[in-house]
C-alpha cells in the first residue's frame, strides 16, 4: 500500500481570452502537489505562463513544463509526422519558457511532462524517448520526467539513470496492455468513482480495464485533467479519498526522495 503519492494536473490550458479548463487554475492549484503548465505550443501564452507559474509558487506546488506538438487548433492531440530531433527541439524551447518564468518567481523546474499526442508518441517511440532523455540530461539533469509505466520513455529513463515518475490516470480508462485509452471527447465522470479507483490503485496496485479485467499498475503520481468535465469536483474527491485512507499527497520530488 502506498502511504505517499503525488497529485498532478495540467494547468494554464488556454490562449488569450480562450480557456479549455473546467475550473479556475487557482482552485485546482490548491488541490494538487505538481502542476504541468502549458508552454505555448498546444495551449498557453506568456501571460498565462506567468500567472500560473506564480500560482505554483504561491501554493508551494512542484513546477512542471507541459510541452506539446505545435498544434494550437487541435490542442496538441493530433499526431504530427516529423523527426525526433525536431520534436525534441520543440520540447527544449517550451521547457526553457517555463523554467525562465520559474526563475522569475524563485521556483525551480521540478519536472517535464509531454502533452497529449506527443506523450503517447514518446511512449511507443524509443528514438524520440532517447533523444528527449539524452537532451534533458544535458540541460537539466535533475528534472524529473513524467510518463506511463508501460512506455519506452520509462524504459529509457530508467536505463540512463534519469529521474522519472510514473503516472496513474484518474480520469482516463486503461486497456489490458496498461496503456491509457486516448479519447478526444471525455464524458462527465462520477468523482466518487474516480476517487475509489485512485484509492484502490494505491492500496492494491490494480485498475479495472475497459475490457473488465484487473491489471497491475505501478506509479508515483496520480493525474487528473483540468479539461475533464467536473475537474474541480474530481480533484476534491481524490484528495478526500486519499486523506481518508491515510495517504499523504506530496510533490513528485518528495515522493521520489522517500522512495529512494
Amino acid at each position: 500500500m502506498k502511504t505517499i503519492v503525488d497529485l498532478n494536473c495540467d494547468m494554464g490550458e488556454g490562449f488569450g481570452q480562450w480557456s479549455l479548463s473546467e475550473a479556475p487554475d487557482e482552485e485546482l492549484m490548491s488541490l494538487i502537489s505538481s502542476a504541468n503548465i502549458a508552454a505555448g505550443f498546444h495551449a498557453g501564452d506568456p501571460n498565462s505562463m506567468d500567472r500560473v507559474v506564480k500560482l505554483a509558487q504561491q501554493y508551494g506546488v512542484g513546477l512542471g513544463a507541459h510541452p506539446g506538438y505545435n498544434d494550437l487548433q487541435g490542442f496538441g492531440r493530433r499526431y504530427i509526422r516529423t523527426n525526433a530531433e525536431e520534436l525534441v527541439n520543440d520540447i527544449v524551447y517550451q521547457v526553457g519558457a517555463i523554467r525562465e518564468f520559474g526563475r522569475r518567481y524563485g521556483i525551480p523546474l521540478q519536472h517535464v511532462k509531454p502533452h497529449g499526442a506527443l506523450y503517447m508518441e514518446a511512449a511507443v517511440n524509443e528514438e524520440l524517448s532517447q533523444w528527449m532523455v539524452d537532451t534533458l540530461q544535458k540541460i537539466s539533469s535533475d528534472t524529473i520526467i513524467f510518463c506511463m509505466d508501460v512506455s519506452k520513455t520509462y524504459e529509457v529513463a530508467t536505463r540512463l539513470g534519469h529521474p522519472v515518475v510514473r503516472e496513474f490516470y484518474a480520469d482516463r480508462d486503461y486497456d489490458d496492455s496498461g496503456s491509457i485509452v486516448f479519447k478526444r471527447q471525455v464524458a462527465r465522470p462520477d468523482p466518487e468513482q474516480i476517487a475509489e479507483k485512485c484509492v484502490r490503485a494505491c492500496k492494491e496496485g490494480k485498475v479495472r480495464t475497459v475490457d473488465g479485467n484487473d491489471i497491475g499498475i505501478e506509479f508515483e503520481s496520480i493525474c487528473f485533467h483540468s479539461d475533464t468535465p467536473g475537474a474541480l469536483e474530481i480533484g476534491r474527491a481524490i484528495r478526500k479519498g486519499l486523506a481518508d485512507n491515510g495517504i499523504t499527497v506530496a510533490a513528485a520530488a518528495t515522493v521520489l526522495e522517500q522512495a529512494s
